[in-house]
């Protein structure tokens, strides 16, 4: 999930780093595999759910009829101490065990570090024989260094009709590595202030912005040790919604905004393709074969609110936002159109 997380990272020109051994734990059965990749992967998927709800809005006026703005726009998504571990209590598990003989344990998630590694095991009984297989738990963002979550597309806004405009957000699908993302969004904004008979004169406008982003990430690997197979994949689809209520002056230069709003979202995390155990697995399970073992669903239903100021000098302008919710995070973008 290292890896999927780092799709975002992509989007900024980030490397991506080496992958994690999350399909490791298939040798511990599926169901144990599938219970702490739910811990591991959903501060992530949570995270890129709000991320992905940033960026749609700079003010709350919206584009005269035919025009236009092409924008850049760069977001950073701030981690707290809580989204960086999880516990893990071998009492939940069926086969999982600490090597150090721990049976509560904090261990990193997507966005943190085990320091020093940990190691888990699985034990596989036949009679009175049993066979040990060890492994180590993988790492998250904080292993390289990396406590925050970047992100940038590309995106514009036209004006429709009156008080309304059309937004459209992209990131082209490109691979690097075994890594393959891509983006897109489209969003509404409607000024209701446009109504208003002394519209023009009115100091301040408020508007109203439905937005949608979705995201597709998919990383290819093999593993010939603990586990071999083929079309060995995890895929991620990523849904986010953003419902915002929104204020703005009106100078011709320098603005101010603000809003309140909630995000919504979901996301898939398929593990995908053929796996076989080599050793480890459970002799109860029946077979050591499996086909698209697992899905971490991720599900997100929160309030936000933002402030954020403005500045315009003829076709150039440039914004900059602070996002207050169970991720905060920050915004900049730089604009070019009339």
């Amino acid at each position: 999930m290292k890896k999927l997380l780092f799709v975002l990272v992509l989007m900024s020109g980030v490397s991506t780093v080496a992958q994690e051994n999350l399909e490791d734990l298939i040798a511990a059965g599926i169901e144990d595999a599938q219970r702490f990749a739910t811990g591991y992967i959903s501060p992530g998927a949570e995270g890129m759910i709000h991320i992905m709800a940033n960026g749609w809005v700079q003010t709350a006026e919206t584009k005269k009829p035919l025009r236009f703005d092409i924008s850049i726009v760069g977001n950073a998504g701030f981690i707290k101490k809580k989204h960086q571990t999880f516990t893990v209590n071998t009492a939940d598990y069926n086969n999982l065990k600490f090597r150090d003989g721990s049976t509560v344990k904090e261990v990193a998630t997507t966005f943190g570090e085990n320091d020093p590694d940990v190691f888990v095991y699985s034990v596989v009984r036949n009679g009175e024989d049993s066979e040990e297989v060890e492994f180590k738990l993988p790492q998250g963002l904080a292993s390289v260094n990396l406590n925050i979550l970047p992100t940038a597309f590309l995106q514009a806004r036209l004006g429709i009709f009156k008080g309304t405009e059309v937004k459209l957000r992209y990131f082209p699908k490109i691979a690097q590595e075994e890594v393959k993302v891509g983006l897109f969004g489209a969003g509404l904004q409607h000024d209701f202030t446009s109504w208003i008979p002394a519209e023009k004169v009115f100091p301040v406008a408020i508007s109203g912005v439905v937005a949608f982003t979705n995201v597709g990430a998919s990383y290819n690997f093999t593993n010939h040790e603990i586990v071999s197979g083929e079309n060995q994949h995890f895929d991620l689809k990523l849904n986010s919604w953003l419902f915002q209520l929104q204020a703005s002056t009106k100078m011709r230069v320098f603005n101010v905004y603000g809003g309140v709003g909630y995000v919504s979202g979901t996301s898939d995390f398929n593990v995908l393709g053929n796996y076989k155990v080599n050793a480890g697995i459970p002799l109860d399970e029946m077979t050591n074969q499996f086909k698209d073992p697992f899905t971490v669903k991720t599900k997100v239903s929160d309030m936000r609110a933002t402030l954020g100021a403005n500045l315009r000098l003829g076709f150039f302008g440039l914004n900059l936002d602070y996002n207050l919710a169970e991720f905060n995070s920050a915004t900049v973008g730089l604009h070019f159109g009339i």
